[in-house]
């Protein structure tokens, strides 16, 4: 009868073991196999032409399980909402409108009061200064962390994903020139903008004669000439 007991026990035992070790395979499987995703979306926008389409579609995919997929959810909405605000500052930049302000077609298209250039330059600006604003932001611990916070998790798939997609990611900002680049392109629309100021201001002081501007006084061409110097 004891044998029985113990050969019950062990079936029991040898049950729970099975079962501790399935979930511990499971578990290690489902780690790696957010690893590796979150390593093959990180080499995807580190490409020299990044297919945003792909980028896309893999954030909007899960490849995870139970718990593991909400840590997967949570970092690739961060990585979303981050590539969402690049990607609206990258489309600011690459703005042909921009390195067409100070132009003879322009002028004439325009001025002389540049009511459509005067907006255009002051919406980029205050787009440009909001967009920066949330790009620095998410490069801190809190708001990476915003997105993993509130989901009831226990303290080991918080801490994966605070130690091992986080990470550093306050010092590693420190090297990024996004935000300086950001910066010289304000500065651009600055002067322009107080280009555009002293062309509206004395409207009856210049002229577009083929695709050169000619000014009426010495003094004015000297101003107009001096702005364009600081952007050199």
């Amino acid at each position: 009868m004891k044998k029985k007991i113990w050969i019950t026990i062990a079936v029991i035992v040898a049950i729970i073991v099975g079962i501790i070790v399935y979930f511990a395979i499971t578990d290690l499987n489902q780690e790696e196999k957010l690893r590796n995703e979150l390593t093959e979306i990180n080499d995807l926008v580190n490409e020299e032409n990044i297919d945003m389409e792909e980028v896309n579609k893999r954030l909007d995919t899960t490849v995870t399980t139970g718990d593991y997929a909400v840590v997967e959810k949570a970092f690739k909405n961060y990585l979303s909402d981050n590539f969402d605000n690049i990607m609206k500052i990258v489309e600011i930049l690459n703005d042909e409108k921009i390195t067409q302000i100070l132009t003879a077609e322009n002028y004439k298209n325009d001025g002389p009061e540049f009511v459509e250039t005067k907006a255009y330059i002051s919406t980029s600006k205050q787009n440009l200064e909001t967009y920066k604003q949330k790009y620095e932001e998410f490069f801190t611990e809190d708001k990476a962390m915003s997105y993993i916070n509130d989901k009831n998790l226990d303290d080991y798939y918080v801490d994966l994903y605070k130690n091992e997609f986080v990470g550093d990611i306050e010092n590693d900002f420190k090297e990024d020139e996004t935000s300086k680049s950001i910066d010289e392109i304000i500065e651009i629309l600055d002067i322009s903008e107080d280009v555009i100021n002293l062309l509206s201001e004395n409207k009856d002081s210049w002229k577009i004669e083929g695709d050169t501007i000619v000014f009426s006084t010495d003094s004015l061409s000297q101003e107009y000439n001096n702005l364009l110097d600081n952007l050199k």
